[in-house]
């Protein structure tokens, strides 16, 4: 009886803390280097989201500021612009956050951001139904430039996933 309980116990803890699949996936993310005393810089990803699903919000420790931007030409000047409605993640269509479109704007840096460094960064999704969730993605440092290199994969948190 007490190894029967045990085996019980066990297997509801193993089951408890069993990921669940991920709502996003990520691919390639990065953030690009900065020089000494500059305030902003941007972090590029694509994401796929296995169901409809839209960014609602981006925080990293590293910024008083992030926001999911967009940059767009009006009257043939580039502007950028943040997303206050979101950023919509269609099913199974990769969105490519990158230099020149989509990207996180991380404002206010802390200190400099150099290469070699990893940048966490949590982003808030949320669902169709408005349920909200957050995806942790540690995403490494690229050398100024170094936008057009293959990137490291992006390194996902254990648990990184985590529902509200």
């Amino acid at each position: 009886m007490k190894q029967l309980l045990i085996s019980t116990l066990l297997a509801i803890t193993a089951n408890a803390w069993a990921q669940a699949p991920a709502l996003v996936d990520v691919k390639d993310a990065w953030v690009r280097a900065t020089v000494a005393q500059q305030k902003a810089t941007g972090a590029f990803m694509q994401l796929t989201a296995r169901a409809d699903t839209r960014v609602v919000g981006v925080q990293s420790p590293i910024a008083g500021v992030a926001q999911i931007h967009e940059m767009a030409m009006e009257k043939d000047v580039m502007r950028m612009r943040e997303l206050k409605a979101g950023l919509p993640l269609p099913a199974g269509q990769p969105v490519e956050l990158k230099p020149g479109g989509y990207h996180v704007m991380l404002m206010d840096l802390k200190g400099q951001v150099k290469a070699g460094d990893v940048v966490p960064l949590t982003f808030v999704l949320e669902g169709p139904d408005g349920k909200r969730s957050t995806l942790a993605v540690k995403a490494p440092v690229r050398a100024l430039g170094g936008g057009t290199a293959a990137p490291a994969a992006a390194v996902p948190d254990a648990h990184s996933q985590h529902k509200h």
